[in-house]
């Protein structure tokens, strides 16, 4: 009890780092240039207290069950060695997390022209035989550098021939499904698949599971793209809730939570039943073990209801009222400014990226500090927004953006040691989540609605541009880390050099 109490406590540090900033960011604005009304601001805070004490219980949850579940099922079906049993239950398992994603019923009800079932199967049908191949890779050893260039060139190839009212909706719903569910599981199923592999690759290739998971929803819309005329391009703006008291304020909250607590149930259910039938065959977890994975998915549940509540009802009006406010001002260009500065802040209160900075810190036995990969990311997604707020600005397309950058991204993978690229094409999936869906693109649809910009062209596409510049400023960090390492190598071998020399010396006085 006194390790859990202590890991509550280490982690509503990190929650309060990750969340005082953008309240306090939001309050400025507030009180500044975009004022908001007050029940928009009420919502807001309360939202913002549901946020953090659902992150503080999702981020103890996860560390008690998602990431031992994941593990034990990655080494245990390795052990097998029967690669028909591998790659069924990696098939089975992506399929059926995906489809229990909370966001992407969300995407799925943003494209009309497209049935949601449909939509639904295909994207769950992409990322499972994705994470198959991506399992191959990790079996086969084979460089993810080479399989990123190839299905990223067929993505882009295909862009040009499908209508631009899905580009951004396709390349959002690679970020989308790889959320707060399936992210931990998927991760730590690779380390435990990694954790039986003796050569010194392993750890490398413990990571790039989500980078793969997200090429195959991408894939797959745009395919639907190619079947499935567009339909009409008119979206509804979020609306702005009016409270007259603080009654009205508490049912607010109250008439969804019921929505969430069902919600998170339906998409929990199928990881627990499928971890459960797995342990059936299995037969090696003892009773602590069990009771302690029971009690952190009872976290996890309790933290992702309230993480959701919070950031849907509170966050999304918030957004997108700041949004209007902001772009109607005389000097709208400071909307760039603010989203870069937004942007910073807001990708550290994401779920997932906790699971990941954590996982990469202990995989590399802390060469690559949780601190240093917050960082990174902050800086990606800072500039990512800052683009994006261009896009709503100007009305570029998507694609003037996302083909020179994934063009960049792709050429560094050729030049940074193996670990990094897995790592910034984890990231790009890991930055995109629901705090990106329930406030950034708020922000961006209020914004383009102000200027009387397309939403569906201009505002959506945020969540892609922001699961883009991490693979960049990832990879960078790697290639400053690569010249470091080769400097010191050069400055150990002129000090051996130069010993070599004085001993020489010695040798001939004497």
């Amino acid at each position: 009890m006194s390790a859990i109490n202590s890991k509550f406590r280490e982690k509503l540090t990190e929650t309060l780092k990750a969340v005082v900033p953008i309240l306090v960011i939001v309050l400025l604005l507030c009180f500044t240039i975009a004022p908001i009304p007050p029940s928009v601001l009420m919502t807001f805070l309360l939202g913002a207290i549901l946020l953090i004490v659902g992150m503080l219980f999702f981020n103890v949850g996860v560390e008690l069950s998602m990431t031992p579940m994941g593990e034990r099922t990655g080494s245990i079906i390795t052990k097998s060695k029967n690669v028909f049993v591998i790659v069924l239950i990696s098939f089975i398992m992506g399929f059926v997390i995906t489809i229990s994603e909370p966001d992407l019923q969300v995407l799925a009800q943003q494209v009309p022209s497209i049935p949601n079932m449909t939509l639904i199967l295909a994207v769950a049908l992409g990322v499972a035989i994705f994470l198959v191949l991506a399992i191959l890779r990790m079996l086969l050893n084979v460089a993810l550098s080479y399989l990123l260039v190839a299905f990223y060139a067929i993505i882009f190839i295909l862009a040009f021939f499908v209508p631009k009212d899905f580009l951004s909706i396709a390349f959002d719903s690679g970020g989308v499904t790889t959320g707060p569910m399936t992210v931990p599981f998927i991760m730590a199923f690779g380390i435990g698949i990694a954790s039986i592999r003796n050569d010194k690759n392993a750890a490398d290739d413990s990571f790039g599971l989500v980078s793969m998971c997200s090429v195959g929803p991408i894939l797959a819309v745009l395919i639907l793209g190619l079947i499935y005329e567009p339909a009409s391009t008119e979206q509804v703006s979020e609306s702005i809730p009016i409270i007259d008291n603080t009654v009205d304020l508490w049912k607010l909250f109250m008439v969804e939570l019921p929505h969430y607590f069902k919600e998170m149930a339906v998409s929990l259910l199928p990881i627990i039943v499928f971890f459960g039938i797995f342990q059936l065959f299995a037969r090696d977890i003892n009773k602590r073990t069990l009771i302690k994975i029971i009690v952190g998915l009872i976290y996890t549940y309790i933290g992702l209801v309230l993480f959701l509540t919070g950031v849907n009802v509170g966050f999304m009006p918030a957004g997108n009222y700041l949004g209007q406010t902001i772009a109607g001002l005389s000097y709208s260009w400071i909307i760039v400014p603010i989203g870069m500065i937004i942007g910073y802040f807001i990708v550290l209160a994401e779920p997932a990226v906790f699971v990941l900075t954590k996982q990469v810190e202990e995989m590399t036995s802390g060469a690559i500090s949780a601190k240093a990969m917050g960082t990174s990311l902050s800086i990606g997604v800072a500039v990512s927004v800052g683009l994006a707020m261009i896009r709503v600005l100007t009305g570029i397309s998507i694609m003037w953006f996302l083909i020179p950058g994934y063009l960049i991204a792709l050429s560094i993978t050729f030049f940074v040691p193996k670990l990094f690229t897995a790592i910034a094409f984890d990231s790009g999936g890991v930055a995109s989540g629901p705090m990106t869906a329930t406030f950034l693109l708020p922000f961006a649809m209020g914004a383009c609605e102000a200027l009387g910009g397309n939403i569906i062209t201009d505002a959506f596409g945020i969540v892609a541009m922001v699961a883009m510049t991490p693979l960049i400023t990832i990879q960078v960090m790697g290639l400053i880390s690569k010249m470091k390492e080769m400097k010191l190598h050069k400055s150990v071998a002129a000090k051996a050099v130069v010993a070599a020399v004085y001993d020489d010396m010695e040798i001939i006085e004497l």
